[in-house]
């Protein structure tokens, strides 16, 4: 990745083509994000300490966050150098970027095709949302190359990179609003906190429940606690069996903390 990268950089600079240098830059993003996945992903399989009980789980969310805002940062170069060009739109050779965007397409659906994995975790998705961005970045240079040579229509190579500019902005913010909805501690997509807090108050025995909290460890790992009130004479312990198998069947939640309590036991508390 990193060599075509090499290749776009002077395929750029030789054709003159703005559309080649972004895809250049977007692609040596890629092999960063890439970098990260790896280094981030070897984090998460370390074992929990006494200080980080949930071990380095976050470290692939740290990571997806640095990934997108790499690519905000891309997509505001490319606007910049876009506007600049289309007000004075150099002689691009199209031959070249024609030529060197069809190898691009090649080698990220090369790439695409290895990240793919249906279910993966956040940072793996964020690594595969730079090369499907990049994919169709190459495409568009394809198109620019095109255009420049049968129309002679130099304005398409910024015009195609402000496309490619906004295909990266999409993605930095999928991967942004995901991965600081984790790190502020929100309800996992899709789950409705409401909804979990009717499963419990209905269950048999169940007078309330207080401190309800859901939120997401990492990608694929929710997480709740609360506090449970259950009748005088219920079984705490048959209660709390029954709720887990609940939370697990309906809400897909394995990892819960419940403290669960007589309603006698906490009147008592409460004088």
């Amino acid at each position: 990745m990193l060599a075509f990268a090499a290749v776009e950089v002077a395929g750029g600079i030789v054709a003159d083509s703005l559309a080649l240098l972004a895809d250049a830059v977007h692609m040596v993003s890629d092999a960063g994000s890439l970098g990260l996945a790896l280094g981030a992903s070897w984090l998460a399989t370390r074992p929990a300490t006494p200080g980080r009980s949930f071990g380095y789980a976050r470290a692939e969310i740290l990571a997806a966050l640095v990934n997108g805002a790499v690519l905000v940062a891309l997509a505001i170069w490319i606007f910049v150098e876009a506007a600049r060009r289309l007000a004075n739109p150099p002689d691009v050779r199209g031959g070249w970027v024609l030529v060197v965007g069809f190898i691009g397409l090649l080698v990220n659906l090369i790439a695409a095709r290895v990240l793919w994995r249906p279910g993966g975790s956040l940072n793996l998705r964020a690594a595969l949302l730079h090369v499907l961005a990049d994919l169709l970045g190459s495409f568009g240079v394809v198109l620019a190359g095109l255009l420049v040579l049968a129309a002679g229509w130099e304005r398409a190579d910024p015009i195609v990179s402000i496309l490619i500019g906004v295909l990266v902005l999409l993605s930095a913010w999928t991967v942004l609003r995901e991965a600081t909805g984790i790190l502020l501690e929100a309800a996992p997509a899709g789950l409705d906190v409401q909804e979990v807090q009717s499963a419990i108050t209905s269950q048999d025995g169940v007078v309330g429940v207080h401190d309800l909290h859901v939120w997401t460890i990492t990608s694929g790992f929710p997480s709740l606690s609360a506090h449970v009130i259950v009748q005088r004479d219920a079984d705490c312990h048959a209660v709390r069996r029954e709720l887990e198998q609940v939370l697990h069947d309906r809400f897909g939640l394995d990892h819960t903390t419940l403290q669960v309590d007589h309603e006698q036991g906490l009147l008592a508390l409460r004088r």
